[in-house]
């Protein structure tokens, strides 16, 4: 799955928070860290939490427009939702590869964008 980052979201942001965007997005980018390995720690053992880490990611993902990585998070999260855990689990590494090739994506345009 190739990684979707819209810029359009990021401007948005960008717009909305001001001198706060830059720290906002690094903190962000960290979450989508956290939030990722507590799917992946608890979807053995607290679907419940799991299922609630996976809706979190989805959500700040797509607001600072991680797309592709919003689309999985939220792939996992109807999957528990649906209690069809081993769907969900096979969607576990694409989540992990598309959080660290977002970040990347996001933190270059950072760069660029400065």
């Amino acid at each position: 799955m190739s990684t979707i980052i819209d810029e359009t979201c990021l401007d948005n942001m960008q717009s909305l928070l001001g001198d706060q965007f830059t720290d906002t997005l690094e903190f962000c980018l960290t979450e989508f860290e956290r939030l990722e390995s507590e799917v992946r720690m608890t979807i053995d053992s607290d679907l419940e939490a799991a299922t609630r880490n996976a809706h979190s990611l989805k959500s700040n993902a797509a607001q600072f427009g991680a797309m592709s990585l919003s689309d999985v998070a939220r792939e996992i999260e109807m999957a528990l939702l649906a209690n069809e855990v081993d769907k969900a689990k096979a969607q576990i590494d694409n989540l992990t590869d598309q959080v660290v090739s977002s970040k990347s994506k996001l933190q270059q345009w950072l760069t660029s964008s400065v």
